[in-house]
């Protein structure tokens, strides 16, 4: 750097945990440092004592010891909808299955009704203090799924309501069309015409609004067969929209396989994985987004196949899953605890779920969830001793402070 470049802001006697695996440690530590951005980017970073002579800045922080991380970003949320299940958890508390409430009408279904029933701006209310919740733990960038709308109308609504929410409370919002996420109820016994209808009228109509940045579908039992997601992903595809996979989350199949065929940027749950789904996911750099609340919340037992992602080195990320049925969560601190506890990440590895492998499964691992120099300047402050405590403490939330593009939140 010249003498005397001047940036917009400096952050001194910071720890850094910037996440950048070049640096090493897990963590990627940098002790005793200092962060400048400009122009909403990180502009420097390093060793306190490494600054440039001559440096100036138009603001000054002293953070006090804190520690510096990328801002957390939850990669999977069904954070829109009206209403909640609460109902159906205490049936299942009661011996009933969550197969067993789908059939039944319930689960997704009943969410639909009262989301297509609700106004963009009753939505906007109800799902507002979802969103302020996980801003309060540090998220600074998440994704959106619709599919409680699960026709063309409520579709779009829902996405409209997801970019509306990011603009209000200025957190970066990715906007996900999961129409293929249920058979709505109309189209009972007709599941092949209600895809022909994702296909042919309501991913045409979302992609010309530019309401949706991916697709998603739900291959499963108790959704759509693969042969009608791959029809999905292809209608994806002819639009120029990458796709994302609820993939193998009660039972096996090949979703993991099938999400890498179509060069998915993440493939979603994956308890019943198998190993053939875990090495085309390792050569299509397909990320894995592995969901504890959903896990815990439904009580399951076969967890995801840790080891075979380690072996394979699929990147691994973690995410609240927030959404009515099965992972009413708004915590993604205690996301960090429960992929450690449950599934058995290490601490680092867990944190790197939150952050660079959340942004390669937004797609934006080019721009978030490290932090290197131009990179945007998303960051968060914590009062801890050292990252670890992020995972260990489950209930805490030690956020001190939130910087997004380069300004204070």
């Amino acid at each position: 750097m010249k003498a005397g470049t001047k940036w917009d802001a400096i952050w001194l006697n910071a720890q850094l945990a910037t996440m950048d695996p070049a640096l090493g440690g897990g963590y990627g530590e940098i002790p005793d440092a200092a962060l400048a951005v400009a122009g909403g980017r990180i502009a420097w970073l390093g060793a306190r004592a490494e600054l440039p002579a001559g440096w100036m800045a138009d603001a000054e922080y002293d953070c006090d010891d804190a520690w510096i991380t990328p801002g957390l970003i939850d990669c999977h949320t069904h954070l829109v909808h009206a209403g909640n299940r609460a109902g159906e958890f205490e049936l299942r508390l009661q011996g009933a299955s969550y197969e067993d409430i789908a059939k039944a009408g319930g689960g997704i279904v009943s969410t639909v009704m009262a989301t297509r029933a609700a106004s963009e701006e009753e939505l906007i209310r109800q799902s507002a203090p979802r969103l302020e919740h996980l801003m309060a733990e540090g998220v600074t960038t998440l994704e959106i799924k619709s599919g409680y709308g699960l026709d063309t109308p409520g579709e779009a609504k829902m996405l409209r309501v997801a970019r509306r929410l990011g603009e209000l409370h200025g957190v970066g919002v990715k906007t996900t069309l999961l129409g293929a996420h249920a058979l709505p109820p109309e189209y009972a016994g007709r599941a092949d015409q209600y895809i022909e209808l994702v296909c042919e009228d309501m991913l045409p109509a979302i992609a010309a609004q530019k309401l949706a940045d991916a697709v998603d579908a739900f291959c499963e039992r108790i959704a759509f067969t693969p042969a009608q997601t791959a029809r999905v992903f292809e209608a994806a595809q002819r639009h120029g929209l990458p796709v994302k996979l609820h993939a193998d989350q009660l039972s096996d199949l090949g979703g993991g396989a099938l999400a890498a065929k179509f060069n998915a940027l993440s493939a979603d749950h994956l308890e019943y994985a198998s190993a053939d789904s875990v090495r085309a996911m390792a050569k299509a750099g397909t990320v894995a987004v592995l969901l504890p609340g959903a896990f815990y919340f439904l009580r399951e037992t076969r967890q995801p196949p840790l080891a075979l992602l380690r072996q394979h080195r699929v990147p691994i990320a973690v995410s609240t899953d927030c959404n009515p049925g099965s992972s009413p969560c708004t915590s993604l601190l205690l996301m960090l605890n429960m992929a450690c506890t449950l599934f058995g990440l290490t601490p680092a590895e867990a944190l790197a779920g939150v952050t660079r492998n959340a942004a390669r499964a937004l797609g934006l691992g080019g721009d978030i969830g490290m932090l290197r120099t131009g990179m945007r300047a998303d960051f968060a402050l914590w009062q801890i001793g050292g990252p670890g405590e992020l995972v260990y403490a489950f209930g805490a939330n030690p956020l001190n402070g939130v910087v997004r593009a380069g300004e204070p939140a």
